[in-house]
């Protein structure tokens, strides 16, 4: 059952520390998909390593690295200069921000990157990312926008509410 009332906000220090918890996550999640990637296909298979798949391993890394310093920008804390806390940074854990978008990609790059030690097919997964923000484009800004009638003419007043103005106006006169 949902709590009644109002929602809690959250503190700079909970904000902090939970933004902090978040990031140590991703960077494990990000550096335990490279360590399996780079074990299984850059060790184990040398040999059979091809340019695609160092050029994968390079789109990946970048993905990461972008993905990543933008959530620890969002999250930059500010500290007075005794020490204290003065703001938290944007909240990574807010549902609908733009956060939760940079952590699915890093999550489905990391996915896509361990089963990528399967099959190199498991790469064309990647493309769900670019679906997925024409799919919020079309669904947040251009449906809408294309979508949207026209503005049309002032609808006509009720008899009764016109009547009633009438009587008003006579009243005034």
């Amino acid at each position: 059952m949902a709590p009644k009332g109002k929602v809690g906000t959250k503190g700079k220090k909970q904000i902090y520390e939970e933004n902090e918890a978040t990031l140590k996550f991703y960077t494990r999640v990000i550096l335990g998909a490279n360590a399996i990637y780079g074990g299984v296909n850059l060790l184990v298979f040398y040999s059979s390593s091809t340019f695609w798949t160092w050029l994968l391993l390079v789109f990946a890394l970048a993905v990461y690295v972008g993905s990543y310093r933008s959530m620890s920008a969002m999250a930059k804390p500010v500290f007075a200069e005794d020490g204290s806390l003065l703001d938290g940074g944007i909240d990574l854990n807010m549902e609908q921000g733009m956060a939760e978008h940079l952590k699915d990609v890093i999550l489905l790059t990391a996915i896509v990157q361990v089963l990528s030690t399967i099959s190199s097919y498991f790469w064309y997964l990647w493309l769900l990312a670019p679906a997925r923000a024409l799919h919020l484009l079309w669904v947040n800004f251009l449906g809408p926008w294309f979508t949207a009638e026209s503005p049309s003419a002032p609808e006509e007043v009720n008899e009764k509410k016109q009547r009633r103005q009438e009587r008003r106006q006579m009243k005034r006169f």
